[in-house]
This record gives C-alpha cells, sequence and structure tokens, in this order.
C-alpha cells in the first residue's frame, strides 16, 4: 500500500512545513467521478494528535474505504478505529467526528449514494434495508469484500485515465461495493463495529502502532510474537487487543494488507508473479496462489489479465478517444 500513502505522507509533510498543525484543517476531497446517485471522491485529512477531532454531517449515505493511515471515527451507530482496507459507514443526516489521537493523517475513497437509491438496490438484491441497515459504524477488512477493495484502491492508483474514463471505470464499482456493503451488513459481519470504545487508550495506541508497522512494512516477517514485544506486552494481551480494535486478528490483518500490495502491484507493473510473491512477503509461491484465490476468487494471473481488460474496456468506449483529447492524453 506504499503508493496509496505516497499522497498522504506528502500533504503530511508539507502541512509541517506550512507550520498549520493544530488549525483543525478540513480534510481535501478531490472528485473522482459522479454518476446519476452516487459519487466517488479522494478523501486526504492531515490532523493529527494536536488537531481537535473532525465534527461534521452525512449529507449523504456514505461509504469510505480507508486506503492509508488510521483514524478514530465516532457517530450515533457506536465509535471504531477505522484501519486500511476497513470500509467507514454513514447514514444520510448522521453527525460524526474524526480524530487522530495516536497518530496523523489518512486518505479514503469515499463514495456517497442516494439513499432512496441504494433502497432500490437493496431491494433488487434480496436485502430488506439500504444504507438505514448500517447499524455498525464501520466494517473491518473482511474476505468478502477483499476483490472490491483492491479494485477501487487499484482505480486510485491509475493516474493515466481521463475523468471521463474514470466515470466509466467507477461505475460499475460503486454499484458492487453498495451492494457487497449492504449484504455484509445484513449479515451482521462486523462482530467489534462499537466494541473499540471500551479500549483504553493506552491500548488503542499500542494497536495504532501495531498496524502502521505492517502496512509500512508488509514484507518484513511479522509474528505474534515479534508484533506483541514491539508493542511491549504479552501475545495474549496483544492478540485480545488487536482483535477488538481492528475488528480482526493479527495474522488475518497481515495477510491482507500483504495480499492488497501484490494486487495493486500486479495491475501496475509488468513484474513476474513470483517475484510480487516474494516482495509481498510470501516465501511460497504455491501458498501466495492459494491465499490471493481464496481472497480475490481468482489467480493472480488472472486478476491480471482481468483487471488489466477492465481499464483496457475503459479506455475504449465510444466517446473514449474525444476524452483523451479533450484532455491532452494520449
Amino acid at each position: 500500500m506504499h503508493a496509496l500513502a505516497a499522497p498522504l505522507q506528502r500533504a503530511l509533510v508539507q502541512r509541517e512545513r506550512d507550520g498549520t498543525e493544530g488549525t483543525n484543517r478540513p480534510p481535501i476531497g478531490v472528485a473522482l467521478a459522479t454518476g446519476a446517485q452516487w459519487s466517488v471522491e479522494d478523501v486526504v485529512c492531515t490532523l493529527g494528535p494536536r488537531d481537535r477531532p473532525f465534527e461534521e454531517r452525512h449529507a449523504s449515505a456514505c461509504l469510505a474505504i480507508v486506503a492509508a493511515g488510521a483514524f478514530d471515527y465516532r457517530s450515533s451507530s457506536g465509535a471504531a478505529l477505522l484501519t486500511p482496507g476497513a470500509l467507514m459507514l454513514g447514514r444520510t443526516g448522521e453527525c460524526f467526528e474524526c480524530g487522530h489521537r495516536h497518530a496523523a493523517g489518512d486518505r479514503c475513497i469515499s463514495f456517497h449514494y442516494d439513499p432512496d437509491w441504494l433502497d432500490e438496490q437493496a431491494a433488487a438484491a434480496g436485502l430488506a434495508h439500504g444504507a438505514r441497515c448500517w447499524t455498525a459504524p464501520r466494517v473491518p477488512p473482511l474476505r468478502a469484500l477483499a476483490p472490491i477493495v483492491a479494485r477501487a484502491c487499484a482505480n486510485v492508483r491509475d493516474e493515466a485515465a481521463t475523468a471521463l474514463e474514470a466515470r466509466n471505470a467507477w461505475d460499475e464499482l460503486a454499484l458492487g461495493l453498495a451492494v457487497a456493503t449492504l449484504q455484509v451488513a445484513a449479515g451482521g459481519k462486523d462482530a467489534h463495529g462499537a466494541a473499540t470504545a471500551a479500549q483504553p487508550a493506552s491500548a488503542r495506541a499500542r494497536v495504532v502502532a501495531a498496524l502502521r508497522l505492517i502496512d509500512e512494512t508488509p514484507d518484513a516477517d511479522h509474528s505474534l510474537a515479534s508484533l506483541a514485544a514491539a508493542a511491549g506486552v504479552s501475545e495474549f494481551y496483544f492478540l485480545r487487543t488487536f482483535s477488538a480494535v481492528a475488528g480482526v486478528t493479527p495474522h488475518q490483518y497481515l495477510l491482507r494488507a500483504r495480499l492488497r500490495s501484490a494486487a495493486l502491484r500486479l495491475v501496475s507493473e509488468d513484474t513476474k508473479i513470483v517475484d510480487i510473491a516474494f516482495a509481498s512477503g510470501f516465501n511460497d509461491v504455491s501458498n501466495f496462489n492459494a491465499a490471493f484465490r481464496a481472497e480475490f476468487g481468482a489467480s493472480p494471473r488472472a486478476w491480471r489479465a482481468e483487471e488489466r481488460g477492465r481499464r483496457l474496456a475503459a479506455t475504449s468506449w465510444p466517446g473514449a478517444a474525444h476524452a483523451r483529447a479533450q484532455y491532452g492524453r494520449t
């Protein structure tokens, strides 16, 4: 996830140079694409421990994929720590606040939906309710959502797409994410959605430090023992606390961090699959292939071909040539 974290790190460095820490600067959102009933933007927040929690109100139903960084999120649905790969859930008109008590900055891919449209999609999928069934503040990194989360992150990295081409590429993704999240939320799979508020601040700080260590070095030889030692606590205490705060075990989080990194590299690089496997922290190619297929429902080779095919289709639709000419792309 290094490439996704790079813009965030540049923004944090720039804010430090400007000397504006502690001034409660609001997050900066850049529109990525807009449809009739949805929109998506790339939101970078540079708030840190010296800033007050940012208070806001959801103007529409919101699904935000955390691409980099971690932050505390609180709404009427509860409180949770949002980590890379997790989804922040927000209902129309709901007040919320985001804070960064333990580490500065985050980057989110934020989808906004018309709630009536979401109700229609929920009904079509055989679900009783739309965004109104989002009774938890988050969905942790889950296998059920891993492919679409990775696809969204890969789309953000595709800086060569024009605005019109991006609209074509995001359309299917926006609907797929909404329905998949509604299905997960309806199934009550986020057992840890509101549990994190009960954890002491010191425990949450240790978990955030461990998350940052994993995200910055997913290829390193992390283990429960080494992560617990770095946090300065027993393995049992670390496992229990990490699972309560992050919503998944340390092993699950590490594995998904490695697989997301590999999925992005497969799309953006021509590197051999075996080299990507080793660079992502896997010591055995067969284990990498098995884990990748279990997470994304396709082999690494098939994933690469499918995602590159999606991008080719996005640049081949009628009007794409005009879009490239209009935006000066060749």
